[in-house]
């Protein structure tokens, strides 16, 4: 096929106006407040994390970024109102691990987790503390594994609900290491906890800052953490993963935005947020709260949420954890 003179300079003409206009949107975005909506309370450890990021990002952009507290339904109303939010850039989302969990129970959702939302940028983690109760004789992932196996179903594990991050952690432990421990479910991780400090249940796997004064006052044993490798905060703690290669199981928060908000605007807020993570002041205070950075591309986020989903899809379906 062949090209005329004209037809070239139309091509050449419209693409040039299109880079312009690419151009001229990310240098006026954002123009008015953006408002960034998450499906957790005001005063948890999500608002830590959004309000040391959108305070800079106010600060970079000159406009207001307001956290927008949406609880409920396990982050679907955050989600929701978000994926039905006009695609301008002005909307934003904050994710947790709980979104690939809803993915990975295959729940039917008023919107698409796929298709209704872009990915922005990975953002930040929090690994979960496998402690025990002093009462249980192990010091180490490998005694663990080798009381489990010898006194089968006898070791009760404690969570804050049924197909919590740290339930579904904690299933995943138990698959690769051929260990049958049983599941008390607790409505919200602090009764878990206080049993757990009480000997009620010997394990639990529970985010840093929850665990960490019980630790520190020798109420509870840590065993590992489930990041891939050892944490600041508790240096001589080794990972699962020493133990059980592969394994890793965290609490983690991802930027999104309504689908079809233009790529611009997207690559835009990417690369501020990015800014602003690697921002000494905000990385300490990150870290402060046991979070740990884990910035990315949109793509490394799309990715990372298919793996999480198809992760804890088939520890659902190999646990036989019921979803309804």
């Amino acid at each position: 096929m062949r090209i005329s003179g004209k037809h070239l300079l139309i091509v050449t003409v419209n693409g040039l106006l299109v880079l312009h206009a690419t151009q001229s949107l990310s240098q006026t975005y954002p123009s008015q407040l953006v408002r960034w909506i998450l499906g957790f309370p005001a005063g948890g450890t999500s608002d830590i994390l959004t309000r040391a990021i959108g305070m800079k990002l106010g600060e970079i952009w000159g406009q207001s970024v307001v956290i927008d507290n949406r609880p409920g339904a396990s982050g679907v109303i955050a989600n929701t109102a978000v994926a039905k939010a006009p695609p301008d850039g002005y909307t934003m989302l904050l994710i947790s691990s709980t979104f690939a969990n809803l993915i990975a129970m295959g729940k039917k959702m008023p919107y698409d987790s796929y298709s209704d939302l872009e990915a922005v940028a990975q953002l930040a983690a929090v690994p979960n503390v496998l402690s025990v109760h002093p009462s249980l004789p192990v010091k180490s992932v490998q005694e663990l594994i080798t009381v489990a196996k010898s006194r089968p179903a006898q070791i009760n594990y404690g969570t804050g609900g049924s197909l919590t991050g740290p339930h579904l952690a904690t299933e995943l432990f138990k698959l690769m290491t051929k260990t049958d421990m049983v599941h008390i479910s607790y409505k919200g991780t602090p009764p878990a906890v206080i049993d757990l400090v009480a000997g009620r249940v010997q394990v639990m796997m529970a985010l840093t800052p929850v665990v960490a004064p019980h630790l520190k006052a020798n109420r509870l044993r840590p065993i590992a953490v489930t990041s891939a490798k050892r944490i600041g905060e508790l240096p001589d703690v080794p990972a699962i993963a020493d133990t059980i290669p592969g394994y890793e199981a965290l609490a983690w928060y991802g930027l999104m935005m309504p689908k079809n908000t233009p790529k611009a605007i997207i690559s835009k807020v990417n690369g501020d947020v990015g800014r602003v993570l690697a921002m000494p002041e905000v990385v300490q205070r990150l870290a402060d709260a046991s979070f740990h950075v884990t910035f990315s591309s949109p793509e490394g986020l799309s990715q990372f949420i298919r793996k999480e989903a198809d992760t804890w899809k088939r520890v659902i379906t190999e646990a036989k954890i019921p979803v309804d």
